[in-house]
């Protein structure tokens, strides 16, 4: 069995690895290959722990777990059984996997919604997530200008200078976040805000659109106008959506227009992507189930 910590999968785990293991875990959902549940949620009191699990038949099945207990700070762990003999093959544990499956997940939705001519980037955060789909980004569109908001200064500074040394991206940063996203081809909202943190007008037409944030009827980054502007709405769970606690934000007409990124992926013509240039396409992620695990099965087999 093999046992890999946080520096060992931020050393080994490469994006292309990543997006590839995802973008077969979609094409295999859809094709009815991968099973993903909805999350489950284990009270305990100050906390919950949160368990995603899934198959993907043939190959490998397992489990994260990660807690909300105000002692940790968003520590995970993934275990991988192989589908064939029920072994163990391996643990990753620490939270970069969770990140980069997110950020895998958003650079599948980009490669098959956004322009293939899309180059620059108005990204709203500075946190993990945010960071991780820059990581992943990048492997499927050459970002030719990055525009980072966050709201602490300090932070959104030490963000851009990562982004710049880590990832040899052009990044600068905004002061205001309808600079970072105006006129931008590709808009990543990857924040913890409970109110929509930019306004529909403000994002052109012809751009694609990441939603990594809070969805729930009563709290979300992402403003519901945008949907109704977009041409497409995406998502790589409808399971998922559904099974939020509280509603999820888009409701109605515009929840009857939400189509899968694993159809998209597949070529599915329920699950299209954008018809037009001109056209805005929307993805709300919310996290497919077993995609962490068949991650993780990537980097074991190294």
């Amino acid at each position: 069995m093999i046992v890999l910590d946080d520096a060992d999968a931020r050393r080994l785990l490469q994006p292309a690895a990543a997006i590839s293991a995802v973008r077969e875990s979609l094409i295999a959902h859809h094709a009815g290959a991968l099973s993903a549940p909805a999350r489950l949620h284990a009270a305990l009191g100050a906390g919950d722990l949160i368990f995603t699990a899934g198959r993907l038949a043939g190959t490998c099945y397992g489990f994260r777990v990660y807690d909300t207990m105000p002692t940790t700070d968003g520590d995970q762990l993934t275990v991988v059984f192989d589908d064939g003999t029920g072994r163990v093959q391996g643990v990753v544990a620490g939270p970069f996997l969770g990140a980069a499956r997110t950020g895998a997940i958003g650079a599948v939705a980009v490669d098959v919604l956004a322009c293939p001519d899309a180059g620059s980037l108005g990204l709203i955060g500075t946190g993990r997530q945010a960071f991780a789909q820059l990581w992943a980004i990048r492997a499927v569109r050459e970002l030719r200008d990055v525009r980072v908001f966050g709201r602490d200064a300090e932070r959104r500074d030490a963000f851009v200078s990562r982004a710049r040394a880590e990832l040899a991206l052009p990044v600068t940063g905004s002061a205001d976040p309808r600079d970072a996203v105006a006129d931008a081809d590709i808009v990543v909202l990857a924040t913890s805000s409970g109110t929509p943190v930019i306004e529909s007008g403000w994002v052109r037409a012809g751009a694609h659109v990441n939603t990594l944030g809070r969805k729930d009827v009563a709290a979300h980054e992402c403003p519901v106008e945008l949907a109704e502007r977009a041409a497409v709405i995406i998502t790589d769970s409808l399971a998922q959506v559904d099974g939020y606690p509280r509603p999820f934000f888009l409701q109605g007409a515009l929840r009857q227009r939400m189509g899968s990124l694993g159809g998209c992926v597949a070529g599915a013509g329920a699950s299209r992507a954008r018809d037009r240039a001109d056209q805005i396409t929307l993805f709300c992620s919310v996290g497919l189930a077993g995609t962490e695990v068949a991650v993780a099965a990537a980097l074991l087999r190294g």
